[in-house]
């Protein structure tokens, strides 16, 4: 799973490295994020179908998923990206996909949540709730992938540790800078029993932030000169997309079959030369 994909640095770095990924970690599924791809913010069809052609299976959004108007009828009609799942009913896509890992293995099911702490722009439900009405409509022996889009640690963690021995991973996204937490999560979690859950958990791959696709010579993905304009100054200031140093970053995880359940995740991060 790979972290925000942010402009034309991060896709076309994305273009490129995929291959490497598949080379080196040979793994059934690439899903990624491309929330910031069109610019910085938002997806286009265009873009959706560079993505797939470069070889990423399903593809997530975040609390930039309708910034561009022209993604609605994607976001209707093909099966493999979604918006955040606590999003209003009413909203346009799905709130969560089966990608198909390969003949004779199992289906994983992906569903990302938006954090609520920080991020009071768009009308969101509950995670942690929304989490356990979806985990109720999958089979109970799918592989589940949870991404949480947020921007505080904490609520990621508190979602990891919620769904822990449910899923198989819980990846944060959103803040564009990939954390040195990636880790199992342990079983029996003290007074997890007085919240109506087992006590045993365990099994459940986690990592605060994946990281980010795109360009590292940067402040989280913009200009670095154009962010300290505006933040010294405090002056209107464009925030454009920066080109240099990129890279993609995210985790490779092994899932047992059997368990459905993780049992070793790694840190991705590669640099790609992208040329003058």
């Amino acid at each position: 799973m790979l972290g925000d994909i942010v402009g034309d640095c991060g896709v076309r770095a994305v273009e490129q490295q995929v291959a490497e990924v598949r080379k080196r970690w040979r793994p059934h599924l690439i899903i990624a994020n491309a929330e910031n791809a069109a610019g910085g913010s938002g997806l286009t069809p265009t873009l959706y179908k560079r993505l797939c052609a470069a070889g990423i299976d399903g593809i997530t959004l975040g609390d930039h998923a309708l910034r561009k108007a022209q993604i609605v009828n994607t976001l209707k009609t093909e099966a493999n990206i979604i918006r955040p799942a606590n999003l209003p009913e009413q909203v346009v896509g799905h709130r969560w996909m089966k990608l198909n890992a390969g003949s004779n293995r199992p289906g994983v099911y992906v569903l990302t949540v938006l954090g609520r702490l920080f991020m009071d722009k768009l009308p969101t439900a509950d995670p942690f709730l929304c989490v356990d009405e979806i985990l109720k409509q999958l089979p109970r022996d799918a592989i589940v992938v949870v991404e949480a889009h947020a921007e505080v640690t904490s609520e990621k963690q508190a979602i990891a540790w919620h769904v822990n021995g449910r899923a198989a991973l819980v990846a944060g996204t959103h803040t564009h800078v990939a954390t040195a937490d990636a880790r199992i999560l342990p079983v029996d979690v003290p007074g997890m029993a007085t919240f109506d859950r087992p006590t045993r958990g365990g099994g459940t791959a986690y990592i605060t932030d994946l990281g980010m696709c795109g360009p590292h010579t940067s402040v989280i993905g913009r200009r670095v000169d154009q962010v300290l304009r505006r933040m010294i100054t405090a002056m209107p200031t464009p925030m454009d997309p920066a080109n240099e140093d990129p890279r993609i970053c995210g985790v490779f995880v092994e899932i047992d079959e059997q368990s459905r359940l993780a049992t070793a995740i790694e840190r991705i991060e590669l640099h790609a030369d992208l040329g003058p």
